[in-house]
């Protein structure tokens, strides 16, 4: 196996480096045999198709003959696409905490023949530079450190992973109360930029699921803090360079305190979430600036991130090829120089350049990155009745430029994420086609990557990849409920229960509760991860808690809602030292105990019945659950509404807050006042 065996694989990430001299190998059972067998330590290095830096170190090293010799030499070399095998990218990156380096792409680490790591980082350069060692200097350090015959390498090794062991366990707590919530939310208000939103200083990340929580916390308790928190963030994202003012869609994340300058890689899971966050302020404040932002990222999605098979695709790359006097690289595609736009829009370029903040000198490595920070939307509707076909015609022209690469791989999880956002979306904004395209995409998942019941986590070229992880399985459930709630459609309530009992078949964790987050049958790693806490996208376990609270409101039955306080109890005890990585456990606990079940008794399709839909979707309510229920439909002794039905002849709306449900309601105006009664969630005893 002294070869590059990366041309057999699916993964458009891994396919870039099928030509490189370094003999790469996939992680598999045969690439750690090798290391087994040849006593030879291990490079694994994992990245993926929309990272730029991963592009860079394999443009500087990978694809240099005489580092790539020297590679081949010392270390038995795998590469791993984190999207295709989150498990390895976790277990790893968490290592690379411990030995106290910040955790990113691409990662570097060096582990033992028997995979236990001993050393790492992330990016490398071919010399010194960035307070960095060269990549050279490390392979041959690491290689002398696994060589020497005290062990040592081993012996770190073995204690890294026994920490990583014991800090997956972590015991068992108590329920999360509003107490708890409130103070949380607090917490992350304060570390809100005040001018700019956003947390940090360096670099600004959108954090949906940490924003989420101060917005839930201004909707139970109507503090202004948390409101102004939350919305200062999601406007500045919004105006920023961080979003694509022509194209629609969000960016990863901004490398500047401002959101001027964004790392210009696409990413679904993003574009998702933020959808997701967007929908749920403008619900409470019905600002136009939001509903511009679905609207444009939605059709974006629908536009260049759907598969010729129905599901949604990874990702845009950051870079792209040059053209005309623009040099190839990081965000080519998308910014500008004056002169390209004097040239486009003529007259009209001077209106444009000053609300776009164009300039001769540029704003970013001297060209325009979009934005309109200085000059927000909306102040001026002729203004921006204006500028509206200026954008067009600038897209239209960016629309010839080399593009960037489309990572077309399907992921279960974050097609999930993406369904569930569009299912919401178009309910609140009465865009059938964004529900259309979810339920294309969930029918895509169900149908092509599931084996029997169970899930798989990727499919490319026609190939299921490897076992589905947690993650798959929560958020798909989550998406099938989004779409029950959109559509009415029971049969999607069936799938998602039964989803959640494969889940609990085969990654529960009976010793200690909660999911781990590969099951049961998977094998070659050194531990079997179990997490709470998210990076960039929402843990299994605390989307799994908010599955768990919905199908127990829907069904009733008990076991529900006896799994779900199991995993709050599982990772409850790191809240005090992880609560912002834990924000999505936080959202499920509340909407565990703060649930409110809207429960419109009425033919679909009916004006009456969808006005009242209209009304239930479009209410700032958090911890809101729209159920749908034909006349006559038997729902069974233990749920609130059992036994409801139409009001003299007409649709009806109950409002159910645990096992009581209100007085029915039968016109839009008074479910509507109903709903705004019920925020708050009653605080633990």
């Amino acid at each position: 196996m002294t070869h590059n065996r990366l041309g057999e694989e699916t993964s458009p990430y891994l396919l870039d480096h099928k030509d490189n001299p370094v003999h790469w190998q996939p992680w598999d059972d045969d690439a750690l045999g090798l290391a087994r067998d040849q006593n030879k330590p291990i490079l694994l290095s994992v990245g993926y198709s929309a990272c730029h830096w991963c592009h860079v170190m394999a443009e500087e090293s990978f694809e240099d003959a005489e580092t790539a010799a020297l590679m081949n030499r010392l270390f038995v070399n795998i590469k791993v696409d984190r999207e295709e095998r989150p498990d390895i990218d976790m277990i790893y990156q968490s290592a690379l905490a411990e030995l106290g380096q910040q955790r990113g792409w691409p990662l570097t680490m060096f582990l033992t023949p028997e995979a236990k790591p001993y050393g790492g980082g992330t990016y490398y350069p071919p010399t010194p530079g960035y307070g960095r060692p060269a990549f050279r200097e490390v392979l041959q350090a690491m290689a002398e450190a696994h060589a020497k015959g005290d062990g040592k390498a081993a012996d770190d090794a073995a204690k890294l992973v026994a920490t990583l062991e014991t800090k997956g366990k972590g015991g068992r707590g108590g329920q999360i109360s509003v107490t708890q919530l409130n103070h949380v939310a607090a917490q992350l208000a304060e570390g809100v930029d005040p001018v700019y939103g956003g947390f940090g200083r360096e670099a600004k990340f959108p954090h949906t699921m940490a924003n989420e929580v101060i917005w839930r916390a201004y909707c139970r308790t109507g503090h202004a803090s948390f409101k102004e928190a939350a919305l200062l963030s999601a406007e500045q994202m919004c105006l920023g360079g961080l979003y694509d003012h022509l194209g629609g869609g969000f960016y990863r994340y901004a490398v500047d305190e401002f959101w001027l300058v964004p790392h210009f890689e696409k990413m679904l899971y993003d574009n998702a979430l933020n959808i997701d966050l967007l929908v749920m302020l403008w619900q409470g404040t019905e600002n136009p600036l939001f509903a511009r932002r679905i609207e444009s990222t939605a059709d974006w999605l629908l536009r260049e991130m759907r598969t010729k098979e129905g599901g949604f695709a990874a990702s845009l790359a950051a870079d792209s090829a040059g053209y005309g006097e623009t040099d190839a690289g990081e965000g080519a595609f998308y910014v500008w120089s004056e002169t390209e736009i004097d040239a486009l829009l003529g007259a009209d370029s001077t209106l444009f350049k000053t609300h776009y903040d164009v300039s001769t000198e540029g704003n970013w490595d001297g060209t325009n990155v979009l934005n309109r920070s200085a000059k927000p939307e909306g102040k001026n509707p002729e203004t921006e009745a204006r500028l509206n076909p200026l954008r067009s015609r600038l897209w239209t022209a960016r629309e010839e430029r080399p593009r960037p690469a489309l990572d077309d791989k399907v992921l279960a999880d974050w097609n999930g994420l993406a369904i569930a956002a569009l299912a919401r979306a178009g309910s609140v904004f009465g865009r059938g086609t964004w529900i259309d395209a979810a339920q294309e995409a969930f029918d895509f998942v169900r149908r092509e990557m599931s084996d029997d019941r169970r899930l798989r986590h990727s499919f490319r070229a026609g190939q299921r990849g490897r076992a589905a992880i947690l993650d798959d399985y929560a958020n798909m459930a989550r998406a099938a409920l989004g779409l029950f709630e959109a559509t009415g459609d029971w049969s999607l309530l069936a799938q998602a229960e039964d989803w959640v009992a494969v889940a609990e078949a085969d990654y529960w964790d009976h010793d200690e509760g909660g999911f781990f987050v590969t099951s049961d049958t998977e094998g070659m790693a050194i531990l079997r991860p179990k997490s709470a806490q998210e990076t960039s996208t929402p843990s299994g376990n605390g989307v799994m808690v908010g599955v768990l609270a919905r199908l127990h409101a829907l069904t009733a039955k008990p076991a529900y809602r006896e799994r779900a306080e199991a995993t709050i109890a599982a990772f409850s005890p790191q809240l005090s030292a992880h609560f912002f990585a834990l924000a999505s456990l936080l959202n499920g606990s509340e909407l565990l105990d703060g649930l409110v079940q809207i429960v419109i008794v009425g033919e679909t399709g009916v004006a009456e019945t969808e006005r009242l839909a209209e009304a239930a979707n479009t209410s700032s309510l958090p911890n809101r659950l729209l159920l749908r229920v034909p006349p006559g439909t038997e729902m069974g002794p233990g749920h609130p509404a059992a036994g409801k039905n139409l009001v003299k002849g007409k649709p009806a709306a109950y409002v159910c807050l645990g096992q009581t449900c209100h007085l029915p309601v039968t016109e839009p105006e008074a479910l509507r006042a109903a709903l705004q009664d019920c925020q708050g969630a009653p605080e633990r005893a």
